[in-house]
């Protein structure tokens, strides 16, 4: 059984930096697509970075240039580097997991998800 624990979150300043962790167990991140999913509250979850075994990634508009995913070398625990934050990247920040994903961003292709992490970026 696959299971996620995220880790990393907190508050900030606008224009401040956050790196989130995600930790696999049950499995290695080098089998599954990996992504970063956000939801603040009363809206829907929305895929913020994503990235396949093969290593290609996947980027949300208002991300690219700001956030970077990846792995370590061991493929236990997946990364998100978010720069430059503004208060719209204000959010819970949730981890996942999927097999044979075909889009990278579509939260209903993923089976396994973490407990998530706040992420609170003040003006």
């Amino acid at each position: 059984q696959v299971q996620l624990v995220e880790s990393g979150g907190g508050s900030v300043q606008s224009g401040g930096s956050l790196t989130l962790s995600c930790t696999i167990s049950g499995g290695t991140t080098g089998r599954y697509t990996m992504t970063w999913f956000r939801q603040e509250v009363g809206k829907e979850r929305e895929g913020v970075a994503g990235v396949d075994p093969d290593g290609s990634t996947t980027y949300a508009n208002s991300v690219k240039g700001r956030f970077t995913i990846s792995q370590d070398g061991a493929k236990s625990t997946l990364f998100l580097q978010m720069n430059s934050l503004r208060p719209e990247d204000t959010a819970m920040y949730y981890c996942a997991a999927g097999y044979l994903v075909a889009s990278k961003l579509d939260r209903y292709e993923y089976g396994y998800w973490g407990q998530g992490t706040q992420v609170t970026v003040s003006s």
